[in-house]
């Protein structure tokens, strides 16, 4: 088949109240080549630092996102974009009152395993 039309994406399990569904990746299809997927972070959500073995592109479409890189704090609001290239040491959080609702592309796909998160 010439198209892959995902109509159900795989609802990621989380215990931080963050939604991730996963439209293409390792979760929904057991692909590794990459991984596409829509989130919304509640107000306050945050995750460890990592540094993972992919390159993440991130679009926000509604809210702002705080992303702390190699150093440097980054705030992308709706309608802007943003690459985090493998290797770099990086942290992703929702420090604001509202929601952030975004979309992620990985490549190669998000994995529990090339992500590095610290402890």
């Amino acid at each position: 088949m010439p198209y892959q039309h995902q109509t159900q994406p795989f609802v990621v399990p989380t215990t931080d109240g963050k939604l991730i569904e996963e439209h293409f990746g390792l979760a929904s299809l057991a692909s590794n080549n990459l991984s596409i997927a829509h989130m919304i972070a509640p107000p306050g959500w945050g995750e460890p630092f990592q540094t993972p073995t992919f390159d993440e592109y991130t679009l926000v479409s509604r809210g702002k996102k705080q992303i702390e890189a190699d150093g440097e704090t980054i705030i992308v609001s709706a309608g802007q974009s943003i690459l985090i290239k493998k290797g770099t040491r990086v942290r992703y959080s929702n420090p604001f009152e509202e929601e952030c609702e975004y979309w992620s592309v990985c490549l190669p796909a998000f994995s529990m395993e090339e992500v590095n998160r610290e402890e």
